[in-house]
């Protein structure tokens, strides 16, 4: 199986905001970092945003941050949200005209590593990925300024 582009884009959105957490994160910067365009970053955060996953604060000084702790957000309420397709095979798919459905030993162990596969993302959060806060902020351009005490982008 393999993630599409927003899954992958939607979980290094929040892992951006949870490292510059208390600050908030503008698209731009997130855009630059991970090298994307700002209108691919922006159809994602929409329904990031719908979920709760993320809040937007406009004005001049607007971003977007977090919209619950990132403890609480797990890899797979993320790929749920962005993932439009789980069959890993076509006896998966609506309308599978194969004669062994219900009785194919192929169809059970591919579900059973899919339950596996969603068994891991549920226990990985944002959090986790973001735990490494101080070489990731380097990575992504971001750094702590000091005279304001929280994290700002170059």
């Amino acid at each position: 199986m393999r993630l599409t582009r927003q899954s992958n884009y939607a979980i290094r959105t929040l892992v951006y905001c949870a490292i510059n957490q208390p600050g908030l994160s503008r698209v731009a910067d997130i855009a630059r970092a991970y090298a994307i365009s700002e209108l691919f970053l922006f159809k994602l955060i929409k329904p990031l945003v719908t979920k709760g996953l993320l809040e937007t604060v406009r004005g001049r000084r607007g971003g977007i941050k977090l919209g619950k702790p990132a403890a609480d957000i797990t890899l797979l309420e993320i790929v749920m949200l962005t993932e439009e397709n789980f069959a890993l095979a076509e006896c998966f798919e609506d309308g599978a005209d194969c004669p062994l459905i219900g009785e194919c030993e192929l169809n059970a162990a591919l579900r059973e590593a899919l339950g596996a596969f969603f068994a891991v993302l549920e226990t990985y959060t944002i959090a986790d990925l973001a735990h490494k806060r101080r070489s990731l902020r380097e990575r992504l351009g971001l750094e702590l300024n000091l005279d304001e005490g929280e994290l700002a982008a170059h």
